[in-house]
């Protein structure tokens, strides 16, 4: 429930919406910012929820800086020198479709995805807005300057899941990992992955140590020393009667946001998905053993833990890894691809092994792509924001499938441009929330969940 969190609490632990019966007993329908209009929707969408969706849960791997379409997946070898590449075209497992020569490992899983290479919105300079633009759906435009995280941004995806659809485990329902991404190496952090106008306490946990390290730990879910799980319960006990006294309507919210938090942080199904190291070594060898890949292979052990999203930011700033203005072959071949590569195949292949794929979406997207034309930095390309490519799988989507087609050099679609609000009101239908429906805030203002876009009807199998 959107209200202010006490300062004191932690900001990745949703609430509980109170029954109408609760919210009555506290003393009206404004207890915590409650509403007529919200509580009316959240048992609407409680009722709508009981069909289960195609898709439980979802995994984005942000490739952010944007990553050259070009180059990777829509290559296009008969173009002119100066916008062809200097990587080949090879074929994959699935009929058709060609990846770069440098996604081997990739390309034999191709049949389980779709690529959409008619990707189009309106932001080419800003790294942030164009991200938020990718993980919100929401295009507010460009701006030429550093745009950070507002508490009047659109939430994340992660955070809706959060209130609409929380996990049925006890297990954090929203992390993004492992960098809080900067605009520019100085810069604020970028928009896209927060709670908005939902609140803080629908922000991520954020997982910032490198699960790659073999110190690997998450403070956030680790007790002091002497502090047991039975200690805890009784300081939640002393709490509760301090609560008591600032009255029930005051201290419910408060109470049950504690409980919550105290409950994620005792809960063995948490603690055990962090537990990286546990996984075989060759699995670990598999997924790449790199801050990246170890990511990436911790985002599927949250997700088989009952996490509903996580969210792999692949960059410490927006212009350290996929912005490659110069020396774009180079750093592709050299470290991007070969990672990626390693860390998104195995992730595809052990989610269909392990019987998760199904109703797990795979995201990997950008917050663009990159020029066709070829600049004289040392071979880079530059930002292109009017036509790129994402590649999804799993979930309920067709698999083996291209939609969309750009032009002869990779600048514009050639057919049925598709925009980010397009994607996630599909990604929503998919996980069982209405990209139609409507949100509100903690003052009582409607949202409609993706502000534009409509889902995309053939990417549905």
């Amino acid at each position: 429930m959107p209200h202010s969190s006490p300062p004191h609490a932690r900001s990745c632990f949703p609430s509980v919406l109170p029954s109408r019966r609760e919210a009555l007993r506290a003393g009206g329908l404004a207890v915590a910012g409650l509403s007529l209009p919200r509580l009316l929707a959240a048992e609407r969408a409680a009722s709508e929820r009981g069909a289960s969706p195609p898709a439980d849960a979802c995994i984005v791997i942000l490739l952010n800086g944007g990553p050259s379409h070009l180059d990777m997946w829509d290559m296009k070898p008969a173009a002119p020198d100066g916008i062809r590449g200097e990587f080949k075209p090879i074929a994959t497992s699935a009929p058709g479709i060609q990846f770069s020569e440098h996604l081997p490992k990739l390309a034999k899983q191709a049949h389980h995805t779709t690529l959409v290479r008619s990707m189009q919105h309106g932001v080419n300079d800003a790294h942030a807005l164009a991200v938020y633009t990718a993980l919100t759906g929401h295009d507010r435009g460009d701006a030429n300057r550093i745009v950070g995280a507002s508490a009047e941004d659109h939430p994340s995806a992660g955070s809706l899941l959060s209130r609409l659809r929380p996990p049925e485990r006890n297990i954090v329902p929203y992390v993004a990992l492992p960098y809080k991404t900067k605009e520019g190496a100085s810069g604020p952090p970028q928009p896209g992955f927060f709670g908005g106008w939902l609140g803080q306490s629908y922000d991520p946990l954020w997982v910032l140590n490198d699960p790659n390290a073999k110190e690997f730990a998450v403070p956030e879910l680790t007790l002091p020393f002497d502090v047991s799980p039975e200690r805890l319960a009784a300081r939640g006990g002393l709490l509760d009667a301090f609560n008591r006294r600032l009255g029930e309507a005051a201290a419910d919210g408060m109470t049950r946001f504690q409980h919550r938090a105290a409950d994620l942080l005792t809960s063995e199904d948490t603690r055990r998905a962090f537990r990286v190291a546990e996984e075989p070594d060759a699995v670990r060898e598999a997924y790449g053993r790199n801050i990246y890949g170890q990511s990436v292979l911790l985002a599927r052990r949250l997700i088989e833990a009952g996490t509903r999203m996580v969210t792999v930011s692949w960059a410490p700033d927006a212009n350290a890894t996929w912005d490659t203005h110069g020396g774009n072959f180079k750093k592709l071949k050299g470290t991007l691809l070969p990672q990626f590569d390693a860390a998104c195949s195995t992730l595809l292949s052990d989610l269909d092994d392990r019987g998760l794929l199904r109703r797990t979406l795979v995201v990997v997207t950008g917050d663009f792509g990159r020029s066709p034309k070829i600049n004289s930095n040392d071979g880079g390309r530059d930002h292109w924001n009017y036509c790129y490519t994402i590649m999804l799988a799993g979930g309920g989507l067709r698999s083996g499938y291209v939609h969309g087609a750009s032009d002869s050099t990779g600048a514009f679609p050639a057919t049925t441009p598709v925009s980010p609000g397009d994607i996630q009101a599909t990604l929503y239908r998919q996980l069982g929330l209405d990209p139609h429906g409507t949100e509100y805030d903690s003052f009582g203002r409607p949202h409609r969940l993706v502000p534009a876009g409509e889902v995309v009807g053939d990417l549905l199998a």
